[in-house]
């Protein structure tokens, strides 16, 4: 944490040195020391010091100054750090200066030169001013703000994202908190550039991609190899133990995201079935724990950084970004994953980021405090969603299809709804129609039975209906079934182009895809089970066949 600041202010060189002496022999370990001559130098620096996040806890300045007297720099210097305490230097003959100067400027002290003894004149003043000002001081936060508008499609983009990548920041929402508006004013930003990041160092992104703020957080978007053993190509739980493997195994390997590690798992706010862990842990925790121990094992991580294709060349694969740039490996695990299912209604697409969302229960929870929020989806997902938003919601509906949630969830998520009051299951309901002006205020909801429709006040509506594969951006000849997902192993057999494709004598490993050495694991591979061990488990055994893929060639 950054020391708050005593700045002290004298045009005499001789008597700023004893001064700074004196203040540094008593106070250095629990304050920084600045000290100037020039009263018009310590004014221009305040606002870059209150911009990067400094406190000053006390100005004390000389009252006879060439350029500006001390009155007039404590009035000036209060309108930019207003809570510091402010004491004058002054000689005998200003004292009535200084007296005139407490109702003026609310002056806290003024002490008459000289000081010695310090211990006497000088120390139990500023002792006294500066106890209390540390009783009413609460430490700023010094890392990365985000402010913008709560219900913005480009601000939960970037709380999601930084939420996924696990980096602290500070949401200020512009309408709802007095410090947004303040921190605007500070750097000089207008709210027609919101959604904005200021960084800890008082740098400033307005309205950034996720790829801007990535940059300047330290995620790095750009390969450093030539020729990798290993790339992978998603960051779920699959790609995630495929790349601790791989690393783990001496495979030269790299791990390419678009926006975080953990996948769909990744916004879990409670994984309760995974093995190893009795009380449970979230996705995101999960997440952390895996990319950690993958970048241990040298595993390059690229974040965030989006596969546009890939082509295969004899024993190379090409992997081309996004931002035109080019990877190039022996073998291949695809691991992108699934997205959540939107649902195919006009009314709730001008609402998706201002009150409809598709997951991010864990991102956006704090802004329906105290507020109805309905839930579409009866997964596990669903059930963890609702679990999360229960602690700050008013009330929680799920909203289903069927009669009830016991065919699509597990047991123990049943079980917890059924505990949590604020909870309620909607069986046989739909939601047809979203309403509001600018964001969702009500929902129009069908008994599928009767087919009576009612309105109902809803903040938010967050969906977790079905998924569907990210493999749309594959254009090469790879075969995927008729639902999009990528076919494996002795499951090719299966399809009429197979054999036109697969040119080789022996049959495809069980996780390789029609490309020799491209393999796939996780919930995008035709078959998978959906769940996060599964996927795990797959991911740690396409590297066991990658082995086999290099050995051969």
């Amino acid at each position: 944490m950054k020391l708050p600041i005593i700045f002290s202010i004298d045009d005499d060189q001789q008597v700023l040195q004893a001064i700074q002496h004196d203040l540094r022999q008593q106070y250095r370990k629990k304050y920084r020391i600045l000290c100037t001559t020039s009263a018009k130098e310590a004014l221009d620096s305040l606002p870059e010091l209150k911009k990067k996040g400094e406190e000053v806890a006390l100005f004390l300045s000389d009252q006879r100054m060439p350029t500006m007297n001390g009155v007039e720099f404590l009035s000036q210097a209060r309108k930019v750090f207003p809570n510091a305490k402010r004491a004058l230097l002054t000689a005998y003959s200003d004292i009535d200066a200084a007296v005139r100067a407490i109702n003026e400027v609310q002056l806290d002290y003024y002490i008459a030169k000289p000081w010695d003894p310090p211990e006497e004149k000088l120390y139990p003043v500023l002792d006294d001013l500066l106890s209390d000002w540390q009783s009413d001081y609460r430490p700023p936060y010094e890392g990365l703000k985000l402010v913008g508008y709560q219900f913005s499609p480009r601000s939960h983009e970037l709380k999601d994202f930084l939420a996924g990548n696990l980096f602290p920041y500070q949401w200020l929402d512009i309408e709802d908190d007095p410090h947004a508006q303040e921190l605007l004013d500070l750097h000089g930003i207008e709210r027609t550039d919101l959604p904005v990041v200021v960084l800890g160092d008082g740098t400033v992104l307005k309205q950034p991609t996720i790829g801007d703020v990535g940059g300047k957080v330290g995620l790095q978007p750009k390969a450093t190899h030539d020729l990798y053993d290993l790339a992978i190509i998603g960051a779920g739980p699959a790609g995630l133990a495929a790349a601790v493997y791989g690393g783990s195994e001496g495979l030269r390997t790299i791990l390419v995201d678009k926006r975080a590690p953990g996948g769909q798992a990744g916004t879990s706010s409670r994984i309760e079935n995974y093995l190893g862990f009795p009380n449970g842990l979230s996705g995101s925790d999960l997440a952390r724990r895996a990319i950690t121990q993958a970048q241990r094992f040298g595993v390059e991580f690229l974040a965030p950084q989006e596969v546009i294709s890939i082509k295969s060349q004899g024993q190379y694969k090409h992997i081309s970004m996004a931002d035109g740039s080019e990877v190039v490996t022996r073998s291949i695990v695809l691991s992108t994953g699934v997205a959540y299912h939107k649902l195919e209604n006009e009314s709730l697409d001008k609402y998706t980021g201002a009150g409809v969302y598709y997951g991010a229960a864990t991102t956006e929870a704090y802004a329906f405090k105290g507020r109805p929020v309905y839930i579409v989806g009866g997964g596990n997902s669903a059930g963890q969603g609702a679990m999360y938003l229960s602690r700050t919601a008013s009330e929680v509906f799920i909203c289903v299809r069927r009669n009830d949630l016991s065919s699509t969830m597990s047991q123990y998520l049943i079980d917890q709804i059924e505990r949590t009051p604020n909870i309620t299951v909607l069986g046989c309901t739909e939601v047809v129609e979203g309403l509001g002006k600018e964001l969702l205020e009500c929902l129009v909801l069908e008994d599928m039975n009767t087919k009576e429709r009612r309105t109902v006040k809803a903040a938010g509506l967050f969906i977790f209906i079905g998924t569907k594969p990210y493999t749309d951006w594959i254009a090469m000849d790879i075969i995927k079934d008729n639902k999009g997902f990528i076919a494996t192993g002795r499951d090719l057999a299966k399809f009429a182009d197979f054999k036109q494709v697969w040119k080789h004598d022996r049959e495809p490993y069980l996780l390789e895809t029609c490309s020799p050495g491209i393999f796939a694991a996780g919930d995008v591979r035709a078959g998978a089970m959906n769940r996060v061990a599964s996927a795990v488990g797959e991911g740690a055994m396409a590297v066991s066949f990658v082995h086999k893929y290099l050995a051969e060639n």
